[in-house]
Formats: C-alpha cells, structure tokens, sequence
C-alpha cells in the first residue's frame, strides 16, 4: 500500500525509443509523513536542530500553541514561542500539525478561565479559535481542535451538550482549508477504557459532524502505549478507517521499561502498514529535563534504543538509490516507496536529462509512463 510501480520511457525528439539508456533513480523525500513533536529547545540548540532535520518531515509543537502558553493572563496573548518553531519548521520543509485549540482536561486550562460566568467563557473560547486559527492558516496542515474530549467535558459542564460541535464549526467557519481532527488517547491503546471506544470515538465524530457537515473531518488516535494489543489496534483501526476520513497516530510513545523499543517497533510497523493511516507523530520532544514518557536520544543526541528502532524503519521505509538499462522499447521500471524522486537519464547520443518525479495519490496501483525527450 505504500509502494507503486513506475515505468519511465526514454525518447529522442523524433520519438523513437532509446534502448541502454542509462536511468537513475533518487529519493529526495518519502511520501508517507513520519514526525516527532518539537518544542522550543529546538531553536536554540543545534545539535538537536540536525537530529531531528535530518529524519522527520511533519512535526507537532508540544506545549507552544496550546491556550495555557499562547494567554497566560485575559487579552494578553503571546505567540512568540509558536511564531518561531513555525518559522524553523518552514525554513527546513517541515509540515506542522496545528495542536491543539482547546483541551477538555480541566487540569490544563488557563488559570483565568476557571472564574469565569457562562457568557465569559463561551466568550473567551470564540476569541481563542479565531485567534489561533486565523493567525496560523494556510501554514498548517491540520487542526487538532479539540483535544480529550470523549475523557473530559470541562467545556461541555459550562456551555452545555452542544458546546463541542459549536466548537467544530466556528473552527470550520476560520479555517476549512485542512482537516479538523478530534484528538483522544486510549480509542487503540487500550481496550478497557470504555470511555474512548472506537463506538464512542465515532458516536461523537457523528454529532459534531451533524453540525459541520461540509468540514473536513480528522481522526487523531495519540497513542499514548503500554504494552500493545496488536489485534485490537488492527480492529479498532479497521473500524475508525471505514469512514474514509484520514486518520493519524498523533502522539506516539510508549511507557517506559524493558520492551519499550521492541513495542515501538511493533506499533509502528502495525500503523505504517495499515493502508487506512495516513500519517505519524512520535510524542518524544527533547528537553535536558526528559521528555514527557519517552526519548528517542540523550541529551547528546546520540540514539538510545527507541531511537535506533525509529532510525532503522525510516531506512527499510525509503527506496534506495535505483540504477539500469532501458530495454529495446526504452523502458525502464522499478517498484519505490511513494515520495518525491529526482531521476537522471543518460544516453550516449544526448546530454543528461533530470526531473522531479511527484508523488502520487496512494490509490493509483497502475503503472506511470513518462515520457523524456
């Protein structure tokens, strides 16, 4: 499901095929989007800038976006942090993930909110989606708009039933240019927590769909592991991937202890080869202080195990270097990992060629000619 087929033909201006044509084949960028979250440490340390450039091509900002950082106290709002990782991440070609709008957890609000009325508080969160998502659009490639919200309802106990789908549409209303992900934990982490079933995950995508019906929807699964039920993953997978929405593991790791590299391999080779998810980020932002359950370097950015595990995927997923002969019609085919490819053709009868091969759509199983003159 992650691989095409390619057929390149080599031509001379009259049209006529070029057999022993020379082809080679480079990957530049891989098609599927693997990431880890980044904090503000990145800017200022540059070791841990060439780690991470030199790996992942989507990111996530842990803590800089979110409300509690962005407005520490009413009116006076401060995107500073934000503003810069954004910039970094735009300076090295790296998709960002919009996370998150608003965070159901009662423990994680501005400390203000808490003493506001009703009308204050529905007030205070129209301010803050408009806010954050008009400042960023058309800079992001997703919205996490709500965060938790099938765990906790610290928005829904003030403003009532309704307030989620409100929230969806309002954020539709800012910003309908890239998709709008619920993102919860434990919907295929772990089978006991009825709260989050994939049931219950998709009983709610219906109701604030009821409301946003022209929305591009997301389904954001964080996947936050302990020790895996792969079958259950699959299934829950299966079930959240019939709606056709796209669906990403948005804050990867596992807790820690002995098998925490070989589950993460496990978990990653589960979601990667499951034609329904469309995208990765691992949860493992740097901080001298540790990261949040899981790192993937020490403080010298020197792998440890889980890193090793990620570096060692990221390999097997990328196609390596291609190179051969057209056959006597000027064909030349090979089976890559979709992605963005530079391709070289030589011949002794004309000067180099090259071009950038585009990524295609994952559903196009059929063969792609391309015709050089």
């Amino acid at each position: 499901v992650r691989k095409a087929k390619v057929r390149i033909q080599a031509i001379d201006k009259q049209g006529n095929p070029l057999s022993n044509a020379t082809i080679t084949i480079q990957q530049n960028k891989p098609g599927f989007p693997i990431g880890c979250a980044i904090n503000k440490n990145i800017l200022t340390n540059t070791p841990y800038q060439k780690w991470f450039t030199s790996r992942f091509t989507v990111t996530t900002f842990e803590d800089e976006m979110k409300w509690y950082s962005t407005e520490v106290s009413p009116g006076h709002e401060d995107y500073t942090s934000a503003d810069a990782l954004l910039s970094f991440a735009k300076q090295h070609n790296i998709a960002v993930r919009g996370h998150n709008v608003l965070w159901d957890d009662p423990k994680y609000q501005p400390g203000w909110l808490y003493s506001l009325s009703p009308a204050e508080l529905s007030n205070a969160v129209h301010k803050r989606i408009v806010s954050v998502m008009s400042r960023y659009k058309g800079q992001l490639i997703a919205w996490d708009v709500v965060n938790e919200n099938l765990h906790f309802s610290f928005f829904e106990s003030k403003l009532g039933d309704q307030a989620t789908p409100n929230f969806y549409r309002l954020a539709h209303a800012v910003d309908w240019s890239v998709p709008l992900f619920l993102n919860e934990y434990n919907t295929i982490e772990d089978s006991r927590d009825g709260a989050a079933t994939p049931a219950k995950y998709l009983q709610k995508l219906r109701q604030i769909q009821g409301l946003t019906r022209n929305a591009k929807m997301g389904i954001g699964l964080e996947s936050h592991f302990g020790t895996p039920n792969l079958a259950y993953m699959r299934a829950s997978l299966d079930t959240l991937g019939a709606t056709g929405l796209p669906i990403w593991l948005t804050e990867l790791d596992v807790l820690s202890g002995p098998n925490q590299a070989k589950y993460l391999e496990q978990i990653l080779m589960e979601a990667y080869s499951h034609p329904k998810v469309d995208g990765i980020v691992i949860w493992a932002a740097w901080k001298p202080q540790g990261c949040y359950r899981m790192c993937l370097t020490d403080n010298n950015f020197n792998s440890l195990a889980t890193g090793t595990v990620v570096d060692n995927l990221l390999r097997q997923w990328r196609s390596r270097a291609v190179s051969g002969l057209t056959d006597t019609r000027g064909f030349f085919e090979a089976t890559l990992f979709h992605g963005d490819y530079e391709i070289n053709i030589t011949h002794p009868s004309s000067s180099a060629h090259s071009f950038v091969v585009i990524s295609t759509n994952a559903s196009l199983q059929s063969p792609l000619t391309f015709q050089v003159s």
